[in-house]
């Protein structure tokens, strides 16, 4: 497999230091509102790098961040707390809304099928270890204390805009249009380590440290969260392109000025998601959620398949009908797994991919283009290409069944639990409705005389016609047998 490096700017061959123990690091969201799918974008695809690394048999170990303190509304230093300012909104603690919206953010995920993270780590749990890293910083020179805060000393480093060859000039957050600089600094790239009460009075959530009561900054975070669970080494580090200027540049800083050597091969970096007005985000008025998607009809993963069909390195156009065409492709790629179940009689058990699919030449074939499209830097829209390929190919239906599972441990589109339940739906169809209906009402007057035998008969007879029943304190309800 290659991966572009957006450290090194070109494509690299994906070569972890211990097969057995991939270390994988995501920045997580700041929980201060409802991610927007531009943010679960990044997550979606980030999801299907996590799900291909496992595919190829790489033992891997992801870890995330839950920043719910640190994150302030400018990138730069600057700008009140996103997490206050979550709170002000709602007139709720601040970690009330941190919890509020971590639960959001990964029931959302479960919508669009993103696999949990091995370790979830929130910034809260971790200020004993960003306090003694930066004593660490203080310790080596790196670090340095004005108007009550401690700032990164980016003088210090040989390079310290690593991903772009911008000019520092280009890059000072002083010189921006409408951000004013922050006079404590030695230098307009510097960062805050840690605030003090002599910024932002009203921080809810404060700690003890050396240098006063206070909270820490953003990037800290992400380097001891990282460390703490991955040690001194990542393979790949994830995360949207806006973040790699400052934070992730940040985090290279302070990382490799803690350690003294490189910290991560590999940084991953996944595109924006745009509307008619540019880069979607809280602020421009585009909200969408995942919530919005399912309000206006749209099964959440047909808007995992639509992210699918673009590349993460190129920029993607959201708009309702690009929706409504990627649910309209994703709804027949389900009815095409549909017409395969038909035909199999053990059709649940090609979830498990067999010893005699594996050997077919036809499955040899069509899995290699799907690794090939996925080697190529995770062309995943190649990948789906490869899916409609195996339902054209003059493969078995069980061979193109073991293909579409098979795949389906990568792209988790639910093929085949969906193409279940439309053969459900299409059978429910054809049942008589009143007479189930009136079997089970026969059934309950049956069970209020105490003829148990009589109300079992009528159960087994249902059963036999592929009718389930199932018993609840609001009646009995009856679903078709899958």
């Amino acid at each position: 497999m290659k991966l572009y490096n957006s450290l090194t700017r070109q494509k690299e061959e994906f070569t972890p230091k211990d097969p057995e123990h991939v270390g994988m690091y995501t920045c997580g969201p700041t929980v201060y509102h409802f991610a927007h799918i531009g943010n679960l974008r990044s997550y979606i695809m980030e999801d299907i790098l996590d799900r291909y690394i496992r595919y190829l048999g790489y033992g891997l170990k992801r870890v995330m961040n839950i920043t719910d303190v640190g994150h302030l509304s400018s990138d730069g230093d600057t700008g009140e707390d996103k997490m206050l300012k979550g709170a002000k909104r709602e007139h709720k603690s601040v970690m009330d809304i941190a919890s509020f919206y971590t639960k959001a953010f990964f029931e959302d995920c479960a919508k669009l099928n993103i696999r949990k993270p091995d370790v979830i780590e929130p910034a809260t749990a971790c200020i004993g270890d960003f306090i003694k890293a930066i004593k660490i910083l203080e310790q080596k020179g790196y670090a340095y204390q004005a108007g009550g805060n401690i700032y990164f000393d980016t003088s210090k480093l040989e390079k310290y805009y690593v991903f772009n060859d911008f000019s520092q000039e280009d890059l000072a957050i002083g010189v921006r249009e409408g951000v004013e600089a922050d006079a404590n600094k030695k230098n307009p790239a510097d960062f805050v380590l840690w605030f003090t009460k002599s910024k932002f009075e009203d921080q809810e959530l404060k700690w003890n440290s050396p240098w006063g009561l206070g909270y820490p900054g953003w990037h800290i975070e992400c380097s001891c969260i990282s460390m703490k669970h991955l040690k001194d080494h990542l393979d790949i580090h994830c995360g949207g392109i806006d973040n790699a200027f400052p934070h992730h540049t940040n985090e290279i800083a302070q990382s490799e000025a803690l350690i003294g050597h490189k910290w991560c091969d590999l940084w991953f970096h996944v595109h924006h998601l745009n509307t008619g007005g540019g880069k979607m985000s809280k602020s421009s008025g585009e909200f969408l959620t995942v919530s919005l998607l399912e309000e206006k009809g749209f099964d959440p993963l047909a808007y995992r398949f639509f992210c699918l069909q673009s590349h993460y390195r190129k920029s993607l156009l959201f708009t309702w009908e690009n929706l409504e065409n990627a649910a309209n492709a994703y709804s027949k790629l389900v009815t095409k797994v549909a017409s395969l179940l038909e035909q199999q009689p053990n059709a649940e058990k090609m979830n498990v991919l067999s010893d005699k699919a594996a050997k077919d030449p036809a499955f040899i074939a069509c899995r290699a283009a799907f690794t090939d499209a996925l080697d190529n830097d995770l062309n995943t829209s190649l990948a789906v290409t490869a899916l409609y390929d195996v339902f054209k190919s003059d493969a078995s239906p069980e061979i193109k069944l073991a293909l579409s599972c098979d795949f389906d441990r990568v792209l988790a589109l639910d093929l085949v639990p969906h193409a279940q339940k439309l053969l459900l739906d299409k059978a429910a169809e054809h049942v008589d409705k009143q007479w189930v209906e009136e079997l089970i009402q026969k059934r309950n007057d049956a069970k209020a005389e105490k003829n148990y035998a009589a109300a079992d008969a009528i159960r087994a007879e249902l059963l036999k016609n592929n009718i389930v029943l199932q018993d609840t304190p609001n009646g009995t309800k009856w679903s078709v047998k899958a």
